[in-house]
């Protein structure tokens, strides 16, 4: 009788930590992906590891001062893309407007669908970049063969020459890569269906 007991506690015992340890990777699974969004948040509000920012108006003060933006285009291996910056590099005074474009050519017949994710170099530049327009973090969806032109507008924030970090420094990359994503199935059906249309 009491080794039967004994034998019932620790079966309570060990669906306890059972279930104890189902709840902590369930909650460790929650946490790994809410960290994706916070460490985004992170990284806009405080230029963290050279992400850029996001603006809404262009500042009013335009700088002699100039600086070098090169840009770089990257492609994961499995995305079947050709994808350049139309510009390599270009000279341009801190506050002043400037827009360039970059192409993405889709090397297959097939419908491809993308998303680019950036960074700037170096990663204390990042809090001064500011974007206007940008083709990042939006899916791409490029038609067989067809060719995208995707326009960057941007410019560099004037309290950059202010910052010991960056007052230095005379050349900004930025850097984008491509990797694949899958198209919606509502979005792939219209794709087709445009196809069969120009057939007809």
């Amino acid at each position: 009788m009491a080794q039967a007991k004994e034998m019932d506690g620790k079966d309570k015992s060990n669906h306890k930590v059972a279930i104890a340890c189902v709840f902590f990777v369930v909650g460790m699974i929650g946490m790994s992906y809410a960290a994706v969004p916070l460490y985004e948040i992170f990284c806009r509000v405080t230029g963290f590891g050279g992400t850029t920012q996001i603006a809404d108006v262009a500042p009013q003060d335009v700088l002699d001062r100039e600086v070098t933006v090169r840009f770089d285009a990257n492609v994961n291996n499995k995305l079947p893309v050709d994808f350049k910056a139309e510009t390599k590099k270009i000279k341009l005074k801190i506050g002043a407007v400037e827009e360039v474009n970059y192409l993405m050519t889709n090397l297959t017949n097939v419908p491809v669908g993308a998303t680019a994710s950036f960074n700037v170099s170096p990663p204390s530049a990042g809090a001064y970049f500011n974007k206007l327009e940008c083709f990042c973090f939006t899916e791409q969806v490029l038609k067989g063969n067809e060719t995208q032109t995707m326009p960057v507008i941007f410019f560099i924030d004037p309290e950059y020459v202010n910052d010991p970090d960056t007052k230095d420094v005379g050349t900004i990359t930025l850097s984008y890569t491509f990797f694949p994503d899958e198209i919606d199935e509502e979005e792939l059906a219209s794709l087709k269906d445009d196809k069969q249309n120009k057939v007809e």
